[in-house]
């Protein structure tokens, strides 16, 4: 790693100061790690930061808005699986929509957990009122209920919301909040009644807030990051700002009434002024990422659950291992396309995508146009393309691994295995299959497996490049390489940022699906090779991308 890198806080490595370490590979990020596991439900605390829950960690942090310090108050291993949206009572309290579970917590000031309530399916968008609480469901056919912490069931307030989020109590003394699917605002007062649409098509509804003058504003989830402002006591007129922020998912207001929000496709905090200007606060980032790949123009794609993203500095061409960016760049968009897990390129320009949610499909990033080539698939993972351009799949739900044909016609290569999560193909399109509870790699022979190597901790990302194959031992934080030829596995890289930060347990594996709607991922450090004989790595712990370069043949980078 560069040592004039800035060494800054991440969310794996609260000193910066972490590296992968190698006497044979030199990496070198090819964007900056970020202090947040993504950003959904943000909110001030009664000690002015600024909590923000980071659904895919199961994680709740604080920000200081004026320094940017991040801390994290709610962790990873505590009881909270996946909080999507958080608010503060009267006394101080932190109450947790924890969606996928299908939970409400309690976080008293004291940090002690009380479960409110678990009659809520998928809860997302929450508010006290007073010390009042209310909560509303992501779903069809959600509900908006209050809850009574203090004891008592549930009270249903209106049925029917078209995947509920985000909402708000107004100065008229009603709960705001949106339809996602028909784009729409509805309100319903706090005491119950007859629920009444307030706006229709509003360009992709996933916030409804209000500022400390009582001016409604309403987030989109869309690429431009679209705010629109309603007027409600007037003629009902809108103006829209565009403030460029992709995927915004939240906002608060200080105690001067400056907005900031959140963003769940890049993670971090932004400042955005009334007419759309931005300042960033919390550096984005990548939310994962999963699967990594790169093009014959030499763009780096991630899938990065939300989206497909690149690093800013990788566009369309390559960087020389001698000639090379003192400080890492961004992670940019180039599509949001939920969910995204694993990827790969072909030698025609397309990108092909799994989802853990049950589909593959083919992106053309230059016609901006999607195929979906399969569903109904068992929770498939890593993807791989033959010469003839079949896709090959690791369906890790289902313990298989398919074929994909130019018809989309689905065959099985293999069944019966544990836990495949990637694979790879040599030169003569043998295809090897990395499997992270087994802890080893096989190979596929004839529809029956043979064991590359094992006594593996827990193999993910899997690329061959010559007579050696390479997989991200997780379990080990590790770059491992296995010798075709002989068997022999070494280590190549350690101290990998991978998977969880040090010192945390792991937390109990959250539920893929819940209530019909997509749960959490598992995570997956994708791994790829690249033209130049170089190894793309997806540092999942810290959410960057790592380009390892033999270090033969690169210029000294320390």
């Amino acid at each position: 790693m560069n040592d004039s890198e800035t060494a800054r806080p991440s969310r794996f490595d609260a000193t910066g100061r972490r590296r992968p370490t190698s006497e044979r590979w030199k990496p070198r990020r090819l964007n900056t790690p970020s202090p947040l596991w993504g950003s959904n439900g943000v909110s001030f605390g009664p000690d002015g930061r600024l909590y923000a829950a980071q659904f895919l960690a199961g994680q709740i942090s604080a920000v200081d808005t004026t320094t940017g310090d991040v801390d994290v108050v709610v962790p990873m291993d505590g009881p909270v699986q996946s909080p999507d949206d958080l608010a503060f009572g009267a006394d101080g309290s932190m109450y947790i929509a924890d969606l996928v579970p299908g939970r409400v917590w309690r976080r008293s000031p004291e940090g002690d957990y009380t479960l409110v309530s678990d009659q809520v399916k998928v809860p997302n968008g929450i508010t006290c009122v007073g010390d009042r609480l209310f909560v509303n469901e992501m779903r069809m056919n959600g509900r908006l209920l209050e809850l009574f912490p203090d004891g008592g069931d549930p009270v249903v307030l209106t049925e029917g919301l078209a995947l509920g989020n985000a909402m708000q109590i107004g100065p008229d003394g009603c709960l705001y909040y949106p339809h996602m699917v028909t784009n729409e605002v509805w309100r319903i007062p706090v005491d119950g009644g007859a629920p009444e649409v307030v706006a229709r098509d509003v360009h992709d509804p996933v916030a409804v807030r209000f500022d400390r003058g009582g001016v409604m504003l309403v987030l989109s989830r869309g690429v431009a990051g679209i705010v629109t402002r309603i007027d409600l006591h007037g003629t009902g007129s809108r103006s829209t700002v565009t403030s460029g922020v992709v995927g915004l998912d939240n906002a608060a207001f200080d105690a001067e009434n400056r907005m900031f929000v959140s963003s769940f496709a890049g993670g971090g905090v932004t400042e955005m002024h009334p007419d759309g200007r931005t300042r960033e606060i919390v550096r984005g980032g990548l939310v994962g990422p999963y699967g990594v790949t790169i093009d014959l123009g030499g763009t780096v794609h991630a899938a990065d659950h939300y989206r497909l993203a690149s690093p800013d500095d990788s566009g369309g061409s390559e960087r020389a291992p001698g000639a090379h960016a003192e400080q890492p760049g961004r992670a940019v968009t180039r599509h949001l396309m939920p969910f995204s897990h694993g990827i790969a390129a072909d030698d025609s320009g397309l990108l092909h995508l799994t989802s853990q949610y049950g589909s593959v499909r083919t992106h053309d990033p230059e016609h901006r146009t999607t195929r979906v080539r399969a569903t109904g698939l068992d929770q498939p993972l890593g993807i791989a393309v033959g010469a003839d351009g079949t896709l090959i799949v690791a369906e890790a739900g289902a313990g298989r691994v398919l074929a994909i044909d130019a018809a989309d016609n689905v065959t099985v290569l293999a069944e019966g295995l544990d836990h495949p999560v990637d694979v790879a193909l040599d030169a003569e399109q043998r295809c090897y299959v990395s499997d992270d509870r087994l802890g080893a790699v096989l190979r596929i022979d004839g529809g029956r497996t043979v064991t590359v190597a094992d006594g593996l901790g827990a193999p993910q990302g899997l690329t061959v490049q010559g007579t050696d194959l390479f997989t991200v031992d997780t379990g080990a934080r590790a770059l491992k390489a296995v010798s075709l030829i002989t068997g022999e596995t070494r280590v190549e890289v350690e101290d990998l940022a991978v998977g969880p930060p040090p010192g945390l347990l792991p937390r109990a594996e959250v539920a893929l699906f819940t209530n019909g709607m997509p749960g959490s991922p598992a995570l997956f450090a994708g791994l790829a090779s690249a033209p130049d004989g170089s190894l793309l790595l997806s540092a999942n712990g810290e959410g960057s991308l790592l380009r390892l370069y033999p270090a033969s043949g690169a210029a000294d980078r320390s």
